[in-house]
């Protein structure tokens, strides 16, 4: 690899993590913004696939707009935690896991059409597993880009987005949140290419995909990172047991700390699980993410507040989330 194509990959996988145009043409414009060619951009996102370090390009999708999804964990014994999670793997929806530094051990995130999707994958879980599975639904969101700086230097706190009702999508649009969650092709013209699987021209997939990220059911659009192909192994999440009053001043204040990536409220299980606000910690070593929860510390909001810090093990699932299901075949 040259000199030139690992400057460009690193602006690839820094500057376009979000705000990347919705244009049909999204990797011409791309090479416009860095001085080189559509055809190098595309070259360069593909060699980041296959070195895993780009999962994906294409769009994260708000949380319980137009599906549904919900934080969960397990806790498995340490003889059992490789056939666990492949039972939690098999689950339509469950598109992030990871193994944690806890008692409570494997952490994942079930998504679906609707609530009682997710539901019934977390029940089928539970009775294959024989296993408690916490359910930690999503109260509210202060930072769920899901994208950082990749030097670690600035925090990416989001501003809540226009939200429109639930009525204002249709089917249509499900389908099209799909393939933008499980990512558009790299080539010239993405829209195009996946216009017919909704049902669309590639016009109508452009306006369609604008207006979903102008009223906020897509949080963001562009680039999708591997943090861990990337050298930022330690991740974590911490865990605050902040009382429910409280959180709207804490939740904000936390999500603007430099080196936080994520930071939303979540409902405790009483009794079992006390903690209410969580943020994620992406750092290239524990001394680093160390740091960053110094600083989330030292704020007024937080100072005293019980918590636990989560470091990531292995992650096992890292996908695009479930929102439309896909069509039966007639028999």
């Amino acid at each position: 690899m040259t000199l030139a194509e690992i400057s460009l990959d690193d602006r690839l996988l820094n500057e376009f993590q979000r705000n990347v145009p919705v244009v049909a043409r999204p990797f011409a414009e791309i090479a416009k913004s860095v001085g080189t060619t559509e055809d190098t951009v595309l070259a360069r996102m593909q060699a980041l696939v296959a070195r895993g370090a780009v999962t994906r390009f294409g769009a994260t999708c708000r949380p319980n707009t137009a599906g549904a999804s919900t934080l969960a964990a397990v806790s498995a014994p340490e003889w059992e935690v490789e056939k666990t999670a492949a039972i939690i793997n098999a689950q339509p929806g469950v598109n992030h896991s990871y193994l944690r530094e806890h008692r409570w051990n494997i952490w994942f995130v079930a998504t679906g059409p609707d609530r009682a999707h997710v539901d019934a994958a977390l029940a089928q879980i539970g009775a294959e597993t024989g296993l408690r599975v916490l359910d930690l639904r999503l109260v509210a969101p202060f930072n769920i880009d899901l994208g950082f700086d990749m030097s670690g230097k600035a925090a990416h706190g989001v501003e809540p987005s226009r939200v429109a009702t639930l009525g204002a999508i249709d089917a249509t649009d499900r389908k099209l949140m799909q393939v933008l969650s499980t990512g558009l092709p790299m080539v010239a013209r993405p829209f195009r290419a996946v216009a017919p699987v909704c049902d669309l021209d590639e016009a109508g997939a452009l306006r369609r995909a604008a207006r979903l990220l102008e009223e906020g059911y897509l949080t963001r659009f562009g680039v999708i990172v591997r943090h861990r192909a990337l050298g930022w192994r330690a991740n974590a999440m911490v865990v605050w047991q902040v009382p429910p009053a409280q959180v709207a001043q804490a939740g904000p204040a936390l999500a603007a700390v430099p080196g936080v990536t994520l930071c939303y409220q979540r409902k405790a299980v009483p009794g079992v699980w006390p903690y209410t606000l969580y943020n994620m910690i992406h750092g290239r070593s524990r001394e680093d993410a160390m740091a960053v929860l110094k600083r989330a510390r030292a704020l007024p909001e937080l100072r005293g507040v019980p918590h636990e810090i989560l470091f990531s093990l292995r992650c096992f699932k890292q996908t695009g989330a479930l929102i439309d299901l896909p069509r039966k075949e007639p028999a």
